[in-house]
């Protein structure tokens, strides 16, 4: 538009000096001309300015000002040299840009108007065309004009709400994230940190009723609760660094995690033993074995805190594609439709916890159980996708 508007205006000069002589009306119609190229200038500079540089942009009443200013000697020019009409062109898109939809049509009308009679009077005999022509032009391109602004800020709604779509989305992820890290740090704390204080408390109160009669034998179970304190301080150093379970981290292998895992829990009240079956466990991806390990401590802390138990089993089978791991014990049982399906507040982390660390690897969790008849927990992750993550 800008070019056009400097074509059209440039044009129309050349042509009224060509075809009059000069004169002072011909000064006055130079001047007007370069005056009116300079404010058109001057409007399309700051605004040029004002896109590149936003904090600098003009108010409206400015703009309206510019326009105003351009279209009174506009006005004049035509009067004087009816050459000049057909630069109303750009000044329409111009007032269309700058004025409400209703201020410009009102606006645009007066510029055709003006345009109409420019060309009747240039012309040597009246033709309806004159009239029709620049009418039809103007309205087509009122109307091409308005329709497209109105899609422009259906555009901008949408990219407006999409944007806000986006930051919520955000939000909602950083929330999600925050709510997940922090259920995934109880069960590590449920299964490491708190599992050990339970164990410690019973130990201390074993050693406490058999200290008078039997002093070796609550001297031991001081010993056992130790052991465990030991081993909670470096899970509790380990949690300052990361995440990995200190048992794999020290032994280098679920196979040794799991006997160092049996060894501790073994007592005079529980023994634990280790069977394993299948492929070397070092193939199997370190995710794997920590959530593995992570199921054997929260069960056999299950077992020891609630099945009444002498025995516990733990074997570890390894096949192509999947990894098993089955803990038994031949405890009081249970009834497992009275499971939870999710941790909560009133009825512990144990299974439910366990079943949580499985779903995250795709895995499954199944329960075996009866009142009197021990249990039977049974975990299976695949090692497709978990082989390459690990």
């Amino acid at each position: 538009m800008h070019l056009t508007f400097f074509a059209l205006h440039g044009t129309a000069l050349i042509r009224f000096i060509y075809r009059h002589p000069p004169s002072v009306n011909t000064t006055v119609v130079i001047i007007l001309a370069a005056l009116l190229a300079v404010l058109y200038a001057t409007g399309m500079g700051r605004d040029a300015y004002a896109a590149k540089n936003p904090s600098a942009r003009r108010p409206q009443s400015w703009r309206v000002a510019w326009l105003a200013a351009v279209v009174v000697v506009w006005a004049v020019l035509v009067e004087l040299a009816p050459s000049f009409a057909w630069v109303a062109v750009p000044l329409i898109y111009a007032a269309l840009r700058i004025l409400p939809p209703v201020a410009a049509c009102v606006l645009v009308g007066v510029l055709t108007l003006f345009v109409i009679i420019a060309q009747i009077t240039l012309a040597p005999r009246f033709d309806l065309d004159l009239v029709i022509g620049p009418a039809a032009v103007a309205g087509f391109a009122t109307a091409v004009f308005l329709h497209m602004k109105r899609l422009a800020q259906r555009q901008r709604l949408l990219i407006d709400d999409l944007i806000r779509t986006r930051r919520e989305l955000a939000a909602t992820e950083r929330r999600a994230g925050t709510l997940a890290e922090r259920q995934r740090l109880s069960i590590e704390i449920h299964d490491t940190l708190a599992q050990g204080l339970s164990s410690q408390q019973m130990l201390l109160q074993a050693a406490e009723r058999t200290w008078d009669r039997d002093p070796a034998k609550a001297h031991g179970h001081v010993r056992a609760a130790t052991k465990i304190v030991e081993h909670n301080l470096t899970e509790a150093r380990r949690f300052v660094h990361d995440l990995a379970p200190a048992d794999l981290a020290l032994s280098g292998s679920l196979p040794d995690a799991l006997r160092a895992l049996a060894e501790r829990e073994s007592d005079e009240r529980l023994r634990v033993f280790v069977h394993l079956e299948g492929q070397p466990e070092h193939e199997l991806p370190e995710r794997v074995q920590s959530t593995l390990l992570r199921v054997a401590q929260g069960a056999l802390a299950n077992v020891r805190e609630h099945a009444r138990a002498s025995t516990a089993v733990l074997t570890l089978t390894t096949l192509d594609d999947r990894a098993v791991l089955d803990i038994a014990d031949d405890g009081r049982g249970f009834d497992p439709a009275t499971l939870p399906d999710t941790p909560d507040g009133t009825r512990g982390h144990g299974l439910p916890a366990i079943r949580v660390r499985v779903r995250q690897l795709g895995g499954t969790l199944a329960v075996e159980s009866a009142p009197g008849e021990g249990a039977v927990l049974t975990v299976t992750v695949p090692l497709g996708g978990a082989r390459v993550d690990g």
